[in-house]
């Protein structure tokens, strides 16, 4: 029996740390200024009625939840706070999203272009566009949070699954697929056989962890003693793993390839496929998030899933569940204060009119670590100045260069390009340095619904190696644009190695900066997000010492990326009571049938 639990616990630490898999490298949240941002098209002005897509608006611009008071209070609608949302409401609770913006979904809620001679709009992902396992039409992994969510809230969300993604190295351009390390694949072709060698036997390696981080289900996990309960039903799979494997997936990610990879191509590519996924090399990145990626990134047959319409398309279908259930998302609400009384959350100040909306049960945070203790929304002098300035102190990931293009190109030219690449100018400077690694996303190609007839749209990215301090000074209108352009150059450039004439056919082009993440965002400089490297630090859980205030989102555990931050808000939303252990069992069980 000893074994068994502390085989629980230590899968249960790996388990929820792998929740940075690989449905989402989303190394972006490029925000744009209001009068380029696309509206949800049903949002409409109301006083007491939540348009059909979750905008709450009021004639004055302001907004309010409707007259029943809500239970929970999320503050900030990303994917992590709209998820923990959707499973409060499902639960029976009456939840409301205070939103900051005109339009929900944080990274993921894209933007809108037109050219006046051109009839029809371009839309454009502001942030995440590499998915897998969101496919309603697909079987369901119970390790994927977000598909976990969007199972329990009963919404789809239509994708066009794909298989292949391009390459651009030093060696050359290719193809990847899931067949990448097979014998005869990719990098036997490059490297020959000894090094597809090494690759077989590190897949062999990961087998187990991806077993263990697999052994319960995302939608059993609580950030309390409920656990033992919701976990019970899945003891007997812990019964076959080692205990000695599991102690392997709090680990660097290198310090499982180092012993058994000494290619130094295959090294350099372990170290790139982490950086797009946690932002971080190989050595920061944790095994746990490895395990389960490698597992599905590689199992034969694998797919990827381009979502209809854009990442907002799972906006819309988080903010559908919430409103279903009786929940409320509220937009152009700015949230001035979190009131404490008693050493325990109990509401929130709207800065439009002062009003205060009452929360019951619990205040759950989407803010960022440094917005959370640093903007004031906040009172910092309720809690030790050591733990304030420990969180100030957390740190902090670079920011980015991203370039947004709508251009002309017909369906048969789409067809002959693929709808990622990842691009990397020269492996012997590092995957973190900057104008170097760039992320490339053409949804048109398996999407022709984001751009009028005979266009399409892109996204092209350096991701996390833009640094702030290049930026934070800058006075003039003119000088910003000046350095728009010039760091943008880079990016243009790899753009011509795919199509080479693009700023020819280019008819829409946007540029974003470190600016446009502080301003719109309001990430603290510009950041991707908190920096925590595996083997030195850990995210910390939803709890704070604030009785009833709760976090979620990429400073939080299980950490950065669309699967962490969703598995953050399920974790939030089973930290608010005990009374969500029966619903929670409940849908467990439903879960379990449908599989």
């Amino acid at each position: 029996m000893f074994a068994i639990s502390s085989q629980l616990t230590l899968t249960l630490v790996g388990h929820l740390i792998l929740l940075h898999m690989m449905e989402n490298s989303a190394i972006c949240s490029a925000f744009v200024p209001a009068s380029q941002r696309t509206t949800f098209s049903n949002c409409r002005r109301s006083k007491n009625r939540v348009g059909r897509h979750g905008c709450f608006l009021l004639a004055s611009q302001s907004a309010t939840p409707g007259t029943t008071s809500p239970t929970p209070v999320v503050v900030g609608s990303g994917i992590g706070g709209l998820c923990a949302a959707a499973m409060l409401a499902k639960y029976g609770y009456t939840v409301a999203v205070l939103e900051s913006h005109n339009v929900p979904g944080g990274a993921a809620h894209g933007f809108t272009a037109r050219d006046p001679k051109i009839e029809g709009e371009f839309r454009f992902d502001t942030g995440p566009s590499f998915f897998s396992g969101i496919n309603s039409d697909t079987p369901a992994k119970a390790s994927n949070p977000l598909r976990t969510v969007l199972d329990a809230i009963d919404e789809r969300v239509e994708c066009v699954p794909y298989t292949t993604f391009g390459l651009q190295f030093p060696e050359g351009n290719f193809e990847h697929s899931c067949f990448f390390g097979a014998q005869g694949g990719l990098l036997e072709q490059l490297q020959g056989t000894t090094a597809q060698k090494e690759w077989q036997a590190l897949m062999q390696s990961m087998g187990p962890l991806e077993k263990a981080v697999a052994a319960l289900p995302t939608a059993a996990l609580r950030g309390d003693i409920g656990l033992l309960l919701t976990a019970a039903p899945f003891l007997p799979n812990f019964t076959t793993l080692n205990p000695l494997e599991n102690l392997k997936l709090t680990q660097p990610f290198s310090a499982i390839v180092n012993p058994s990879v000494s290619n130094v191509f295959t090294r350099n590519w372990l170290d790139l496929l982490c950086f797009c996924l946690s932002g971080l090399p190989a050595k920061g990145t944790i095994t746990a998030e490895m395990a389960m990626m490698m597992g599905e990134f590689y199992a034969p047959g694998a797919v990827m899933d381009c979502p209809k319409g854009g990442a907002q398309s799972i906006v819309k279908a988080l903010v559908r569940g919430i409103e279903k259930y009786g929940g409320e998302v509220v937009c152009n609400t700015h949230v001035q204060e979190i009131v404490v009384e008693n050493e325990k959350a109990v509401g929130v100040v709207i800065k439009q009119g002062k009003q205060r909306v009452a929360a019951s049960k619990a205040v759950i945070s989407n803010l960022s670590v440094w917005d959370l203790f640093g903007s004031g929304i906040l009172d910092t002098t309720l809690l030790p100045n050591s733990l304030v300035q420990q969180k100030l102190s957390t740190p902090l990931g670079k920011s980015f260069m991203h370039l947004h293009v709508g251009f002309r190109m017909s369906k048969g030219e789409l067809q002959t390009l693929q709808a990622h690449y990842m691009h990397m100018e020269d492996w012997g400077r590092g995957v973190q340095d900057e104008d170097n690694a760039v992320l490339v996303s053409i949804p048109s190609v398996h999407d022709d619904t984001l751009a009028p007839e005979g266009y399409a749209v892109l996204h092209i990215y350096t991701p996390a190696t833009e640094d702030f301090t290049r930026w934070e000074n800058v006075q003039s209108k003119e000088a910003y644009e000046k350095l728009k352009e010039e760091r943008s150059q880079y990016l243009w450039k790899v753009l011509t190695r795919i199509v080479p004439d693009i700023r020819e056919r280019a008819r829409i082009v946007r540029v974003g900066t470190p600016l446009t993440h502080q301003r719109f965002l309001r990430r603290y400089k510009g950041s991707y997000g908190p920096a925590i490297q595996a083997g030195v630090g850990s995210f910390p859980f939803a709890g704070t010492p604030i009785r009833q205030l709760l976090t979620c989102g990429d400073s939080c555990f299980p950490g950065i990326g669309v699967p962490a931050v969703a598995g953050s808000g399920l974790l939030a939303a089973h930290s608010v009571s005990w009374d969500s252990i029966g619903p929670q069992q409940d849908l467990l069980k439903t879960l379990q049938k449908r599989k």
